[in-house]
């Protein structure tokens, strides 16, 4: 995916700056930056969920000026802050939810089964409703419904947020299997030191600007980033 020439506006608000980044096929990249920088307004501009000019490129194929459904269709998959399960629907109808533009039902059958391998706790939960479960059991529920569509590249926003520390273990433990089985994913979360430990490559922005980038091990032991992100 190449994103060239972003700009986010929300009415006067100038929130994404002339953005522009890659994600390489096989990567995770990390997206990251202080609360309000523009991180997750980049994701919705991708993902369509945000009015945005510029280019957003699959393959060399411009996307932006699609609808929602269609930019699904072109393998663009988001886990959107907060999780956003439908809680009056059980686990499975959710996951069936992720799959609602698929006609391969043995396909789909197949790759059900894998989200309940990925993660267990969903196939004991499967005829339990959404909005019952806890905010971990949500955040793997997301992330299987945004698995469902076969993504070519999934978006995780925030998939830490208001986690106990041991399931903010699992749920990273999970990217970089998914990462490892050749997802490609577009990473923001405010945990900089867990996204930078998993990461191929990272952004930093700043206030709707991209002030740096590099190889996310390096940027661990980058002073300012350490100064700034990371409490050291």
């Amino acid at each position: 995916m190449e994103v060239q020439n972003l700009n986010v506006f929300y009415g006067a608000i100038h929130a994404v700056k002339d953005i522009s980044f890659h994600v390489f096929e096989g990567e995770i990249v990390s997206l990251i930056g202080s609360n309000g920088a523009g991180k997750t307004s980049i994701l919705k501009a991708i993902s369509g969920l945000a009015e945005a000019k510029g280019s957003v490129l699959i393959n060399g194929k411009n996307i932006m000026k699609l609808p929602i459904h269609e930019r699904v269709m072109e393998g663009i998959s988001q886990s959107p802050e907060g999780r956003g399960v439908f809680p009056n629907l059980t686990v499975l109808e959710n996951l069936e939810m992720g799959a609602y533009r698929r006609k391969d039902k043995e396909a789909i059958k197949s790759d059900l089964a894998n989200c309940f391998e990925l993660f267990p706790r969903l196939f004991e939960r499967k005829s339990q409703l959404a909005g019952t479960l806890s905010g971990g059991e949500q955040q793997m529920l997301a992330i299987s419904r945004a698995l469902m569509t076969r993504p070519k590249i999934l978006l995780l926003d925030e998939p830490s947020l208001g986690l106990a520390p041991r399931v903010v273990q699992q749920i990273f433990q999970i990217i970089e299997k998914l990462n490892k089985l050749g997802m490609t994913l577009l990473l923001v979360e405010q945990n900089a030191r867990m996204a930078l430990k998993i990461s191929q490559r990272a952004y930093v922005i700043e206030t709707g600007v991209l002030t740096l980038t590099g190889v996310g091990s390096e940027l661990l032991q980058d002073d300012v980033i350490r100064r700034s992100y990371l409490g050291a």
